[in-house]
């Protein structure tokens, strides 16, 4: 198998287990209807663990541009490669995304939430704040990223990888995940946000493009820094990049915090106003 075809068929695998659990949580009339954030974040790491254990042998399987680019900034994935997987990666991504319509024919003119439809295709946040949402989707993928390179440092029994990497997934989705969904994955959601452009869904709404760059741009910068961060941290390599990427998180740290307090201050001024 090549490693296009590697990559291709593992982000498929992933695609279409994890945006499944979504449809079969959030869709009208499906048996799993309404069983929650658990299942979905079990359902996303275990997603993971089966796209690893079937093309882990020929690519590593990294299903997910941000792990690619990681790798590649660390100096452990040859830049050369780098446009290959990322292209791999987004065709799977959409083709899985098929695949998961094709799975729910019935249930998309059941359910009336446009919403809930996007939501089985791309994340969109809890509460909408950009420079938040998007420190959010760098957390996470800083996390991911420092995760792989920590189970690469050990040693496990043959096989068992795939299973700790998903338990990783899980761990991030259940404790971060709930500010943005956890896209931590260009081509897990702008793959399927494009699908869900593109396919006939019944009264599916719009794709909400304002809100793509987000899951795109997050977890590119949280994923580099996170690989960076670790040959810095735990190697000694202080690279160009590093100090580059750090710059920038300060930035958007300061901006983020800065947008919420001046939220809150707002708030507190309006209630001081109607109080009076």
């Amino acid at each position: 198998m090549s490693e296009f075809l590697a990559e291709l068929i593992g982000t498929m695998i992933l695609v279409i287990l994890g945006g499944g659990v979504v449809g079969g949580v959030v869709l009208k009339k499906t048996k799993a209807e309404g069983a929650g954030w658990v299942v979905i974040t079990i359902g996303w790491g275990l997603a993971v663990t089966m796209g690893v254990y079937a093309v882990g042998n020929f690519t590593g399987a990294h299903i997910n541009p941000a792990v690619t680019l990681g790798f590649a900034a660390a100096g452990e994935f040859p830049w050369a490669k780098v446009p290959t997987y990322i292209l791999a990666q987004m065709i799977g991504a959409i083709i899985g995304a098929g695949i998961v319509f094709l799975n729910y024919l019935p249930h998309w003119k059941a359910t009336k939430d446009q919403g809930a439809k996007l939501g089985v295709f791309a994340t969109d946040p809890a509460i909408r704040s950009p420079f938040s949402n998007l420190l959010s989707e760098m957390i996470g993928t800083f996390i991911l990223l420092m995760g792989l390179m920590f189970i690469g440092a050990n040693e496990f029994t043959e096989g068992l990888n795939p299973l700790i990497v998903g338990a990783l997934i899980i761990a991030i989705g259940m404790s971060l995940g709930g500010a943005t969904g956890y896209a931590i994955n260009p081509a897990r959601d702008l793959g399927p946000r494009i699908a869900h452009a593109l396919l006939p869904i019944p009264g599916k709404g719009g794709s909400d493009w304002g809100y793509s760059w987000i899951p795109v741009v997050g977890p590119i910068l949280g994923g580099v820094y996170g690989a960076v961060f670790y040959n810095a941290m735990f190697l000694g390599n202080f690279s160009l990049v590093f100090w580059i990427l750090s710059a920038v998180v300060a930035v958007i740290i300061i901006g983020a915090t800065t947008v919420e307090l001046k939220k809150n201050e707002n708030d507190s001024e309006e209630i001081k106003k109607k109080a009076v």
